[in-house]
């Protein structure tokens, strides 16, 4: 899970949703879950409304299409993060609108929760660095919960399911690989595979990891977290300076 910058909604973007929220507020309260439902799934706002919402939210998304939960690629799904059950007049809320993968969108489902301040127990990687509550091992791809809001999202996403932890541990050798490729192209001179090597990491999946390694090669104790096959050469690699400036560009 990683940090995205959600993007300003265009005007007309704006209106349309506005007025899909207004008429959901006219009818009764038990009559709004089913009304915004039938809204969202209608054949004229999933051309005008719902497709390019999706479009805005690929281009805020990490690598290619990264799922803004586990970080899978080639997400198509708009999540609701509070589900349209729980809030039917959060259902065209452009701040309410998440990418996900069809598997992330399907666990988490209408699971809700709220500490007692209101604060919501899933984190929103819009609004707060998840980095705060999860921690990823590189030895073994699986996310840590560091806090009560860190355990919610990994247990609610399910983001070590299956084949992700996995699917984690390769992108991280990938990192490893092209971050090596990059660094003999430095030295010779070739700017060509260093611009390839690292397309390949941003635009990969997962861009989770690569992120994670970014932000833990600066910090005293990094020796810990890289302890992995090649762990240390990786983790000289990415405190190289000018790596590091073409990767968080």
């Amino acid at each position: 899970m990683i940090q995205v910058q959600r993007i300003v909604l265009p005007q007309q973007l704006a209106e349309l949703a506005a007025e899909q929220t207004e008429a959901i507020t006219r009818v009764a309260l038990d009559e709004r879950y089913k009304l915004a439902r039938e809204l969202w799934s209608h054949s004229t706002n999933r051309r005008k409304l719902v497709t390019p919402l999706r479009q805005l939210l690929r281009r805020m998304a990490q690598g290619n299409r990264c799922c803004m939960y586990c970080c899978s690629d080639l997400s198509t799904d708009v999540d609701h993060f509070e589900p349209v059950a729980e809030n039917p007049l959060r259902t065209f809320d452009w701040l309410n609108h998440l990418l996900a993968c069809t598997e992330c969108n399907s666990k988490k489902n209408d699971k809700w929760e709220l500490f007692e301040d209101g604060e919501p127990k899933l984190i929103d990687p819009t609004r707060e660095d998840p980095f705060e509550h999860l921690y990823l091992s590189l030895t073994s791809g699986q996310y840590e919960g560091l806090t009560e809001k860190g355990i919610f999202t990994r247990e609610t996403c399910g983001l070590n399911r299956d084949d992700l932890p996995e699917a984690r541990c390769m992108a991280r050798d990938i990192v490893t690989v092209c971050a090596s490729d990059w660094l003999h192209a430095w030295h010779s001179g070739n700017e060509r595979r260093m611009t390839i090597a690292v397309r390949t990491i941003r635009e990969q999946p997962f861009a989770d990891v690569s992120q994670f390694m970014l932000r833990q090669a600066m910090f005293p104790q990094a020796h810990k977290a890289f302890d992995f096959e090649c762990g240390m050469e990786t983790l000289e690699y990415l405190r190289h300076p000018q790596l590091r400036g073409a990767l968080l560009a």
